[in-house]
């Protein structure tokens, strides 16, 4: 009979639960640390995170350009965890693995985009007021 490996975090329940799993993610902030991109929008957030506070005129504004900073980094470590799948795979080229790689970097482009969009219209009403 051929019995399964169990994810032990599968059997865990609780407060236990919850602190393995704080482990896990905090493991993978650090194997995210490893990419270059995630480190440079880390760095933006650094200086962006507590900037909004400044130019944000109420907290709603405030959340809305915290917001799209952070989802930006989101964004980038799903994206790693797309290309570490699919590396895990096969590291040779395939149409399939090409295009789960490039949708992922068009997600990380677009909050990119997002990002840049809402900090600009901030900016603008702020000195244009």
């Amino acid at each position: 009979m051929n019995q399964k490996k169990v994810n032990p975090q599968k059997l865990r329940s609780g407060l236990v639960r919850v602190w393995y799993a704080l482990g896990y993610s905090l493991a993978g902030l650090k194997a995210g640390w490893g990419e270059t991109a995630f480190r440079q929008e880390t760095i933006f957030a650094i200086f962006l995170l507590p900037l909004s506070f400044w130019l944000g005129r109420t907290w709603m504004e405030t959340a809305l350009l915290a917001g799209t900073v952070l989802l930006v980094g989101i964004v980038e470590l799903l994206n790693t965890a797309i290309e570490s799948a699919i590396d895990r795979i096969s590291p040779e080229w395939h149409d399939l693995s090409k295009r789960a790689k490039d949708t992922g970097s068009a997600a990380v482009l677009l909050s990119v985009v997002l990002c840049i969009g809402v900090w600009m219209a901030a900016l603008i009403t702020k000195f244009n007021s």
